[in-house]
């Protein structure tokens, strides 16, 4: 009887430990396709563990996960899995956007975009991309670190990670793809001499959610900045001046 008790509490106690990975099917594709944030799309597609993962996030009911990093972290899966299914059903592709019915003028004035479809299946809801992103992630939890994580298979998005974001780890994840995403000069670089960032357009789209003007937005990301340059925007936030690059919507491969 003690034994079973001892035994009984040492699983307690590894359980505790060790906490369990949700999503670890997707974490051993991740690792398997995507390398420096480039996905192998041509092989990623024949693997069937991706409909595997798909099925286990159409099986669950959201509303029943109660922990908010838990649900957090769910429903970034959802958006980065539904995103690499719907790449892998067409590849070859040059870019998401070839996706769209109609130019993408057109198609963003329709609402006829990839982004618009009903592709995403949850608890037997149908519903978009666009629907998980805008009426899910950024006003549920409101975090603006949710757009260093969510990827839109393009070279411009921030780079796709090599393991699912799980939520018992969610922060550490979220702050890690923060100081990888705006550390990349590709995407982000700050010309201290200048005092010029120039930035995703990302952070131009969604910078509402960084703060209500642009000082607020470089003191929110001087967070993830290296010291002498994170110093010197929280000192002169208003000296420094913020450009836009370009959006390349080639294929993150």
């Amino acid at each position: 009887m003690w034994r079973l008790l001892a035994y009984l509490i040492t699983i307690c106690c590894i359980i505790k430990v060790y906490p369990q990975e949700k999503h670890q099917l997707f974490t051993e594709i991740l690792q398997q396709y995507v390398q420096d944030g480039k996905v192998d799309y041509e092989n990623l597609k024949n693997d069937k563990r991706l409909d595997d993962y798909i099925k286990k996030l159409s099986d669950t009911h959201a509303d029943t996960i109660v922990n908010n990093n838990k649900k957090f972290a769910f429903w970034i899966n959802v958006y980065n899995a539904f995103t690499l299914k719907v790449i892998c059903d067409n590849y070859p592709v040059k870019s998401i956007k070839d996706l769209n019915t109609g130019s993408s003028i057109v198609a963003n004035l329709l609402n006829t975009t990839v982004w618009d479809r009903d592709l995403v299946v949850i608890n037997n809801e149908k519903m978009t991309l666009n629907h998980v992103e805008h009426d899910i992630i950024r006003p549920e939890f409101n975090d603006p670190r949710a757009h260093f994580a969510l990827v839109c298979a393009a070279i411009s998005c921030p780079p796709l990670r090599s393991e699912a974001y799980e939520g018992f780890k969610l922060d550490k994840q979220l702050d890690e793809q923060g100081r990888v995403f705006l550390n990349n000069p590709d995407q982000n670089n700050f010309l201290l001499d200048e005092k010029e960032a120039h930035l995703s357009k990302i952070l131009d789209w969604y910078s509402q959610d960084f703060g209500k003007n642009d000082k607020d937005l470089l003191l929110y990301l001087s967070k993830f900045l290296p010291n002498q340059v994170a110093n010197s925007i929280i000192s002169n936030a208003g000296d420094w001046k913020i450009k836009y690059n370009v959006y390349d919507w080639r294929l993150n491969e």
